[in-house]
């Protein structure tokens, strides 16, 4: 008798929970409105531009093949609808093609090679991977010092811009030399020669676009292919930045140094700068000092004199 008058209290306790629910909901939903079916969206998607043609380094891409062409479009869609970081390349790249662009001249690297350090750092020059790939152009400790570039505690050259550009330039050099196609010594920035050879071997082809060579691999070179398409011209991917809206150039001084600093603060103030400034221009100096024992000439730089002021 007991567990038939607790059944009925337990329905009308219920009952009286989920008329108060209901009513609560209606309450907190006073003034919505549900949207129209056919209501129109301010946002607009479609598919992105593939360009009639396209080339890299010089050479031909074949968009005509349907692999290609839709390897290219992933990228693009990607690139495309990757807003935030997608404008935040397009308005670094004054300040740092400026300095990548000469070196790469000046070293007979392709011109498009830029968009391989876009590809790789975004255009960080301190970006670290999380296999300890560091700098604008993502250098391994020991491909770094294979290149000539200085790696301890207290110097660290992946992290210098113009060093580091030097050393990818010999990389690039050496892999063209050995496949004779820029577009395999892309590839090899990415998964090394010997990977790459090995495939050439295997799948009896030295065409990039022909090569079986995992997701990554496969995905790099369109991936570089779409940041020159969309950083070049990026109004055709919806992208309206205007010149006064990209970083400016900063002008700087050179600084050059062959003893032991025992305080960057102190050398930072007596040179009208301060701390943050120099190790945000010179990366590359990981330490707060620097013992240089060998007596190693250095040079900082650091913003002139104003060059602050936006």
């Amino acid at each position: 008798m007991m567990m038939k008058k607790k059944s009925v209290w337990r329905i009308i306790i219920s009952g009286i929970v989920l008329v108060g629910s209901i009513l609560g909901f209606s309450f907190l939903n006073v003034g919505f409105k549900e949207p129209a079916l056919n209501a129109t969206n301010n946002s607009e998607f479609s598919t992105v531009k593939i360009p009639d043609s396209l080339t890299f380094a010089g050479e031909t891409i074949p968009l005509h093949l349907f692999d290609v062409n839709e390897s290219l479009d992933r990228e693009l869609l990607v690139n495309s609808y990757f807003h935030s970081q997608t404008i935040r390349l397009i308005k670094l790249a004054p300040r740092y093609f400026s300095i990548i662009e000469p070196i790469l001249k000046a070293n007979g690297v392709p011109d498009d090679f830029k968009y391989l350090a876009v590809a790789e750092s975004g255009l960080n020059p301190k970006s670290v991977s999380p296999a300890k790939a560091v700098g604008m152009w993502q250098f391994l400790k020991g491909t770094a010092t294979d290149y000539g570039l200085e790696v301890n505690k207290e110097v660290d050259e992946r992290y210098h811009i113009e060093k580091s550009t030097v050393a990818a330039c010999d990389f690039l050099k050496e892999s063209y030399e050995k496949f004779g196609s820029w577009t395999l010594a892309a590839a090899t920035y990415n998964s090394g020669r010997n990977f790459i050879q090995k495939q050439t071997i295997r799948q009896k082809s030295t065409i990039y676009f022909d090569l079986l060579l995992g997701e990554e691999t496969e995905r790099y070179l369109f991936r570089i292919l779409a940041l020159k398409c969309v950083m070049e011209n990026p109004e055709d991917y919806n992208f309206k930045i205007t010149k006064d809206e990209k970083y400016p150039i900063i002008p700087v001084k050179e600084i050059e140094f062959s003893g032991k600093i025992e305080n960057f603060a102190d050398f930072a103030l007596q040179n009208g700068t301060n701390y943050k400034l120099l190790k945000q221009f010179n990366p590359w100096l990981r330490d707060s000092f620097i013992s240089n024992k060998n007596g190693k000439k250095y040079i900082v730089k650091v913003p002139i004199e104003g060059a602050r002021k936006n």
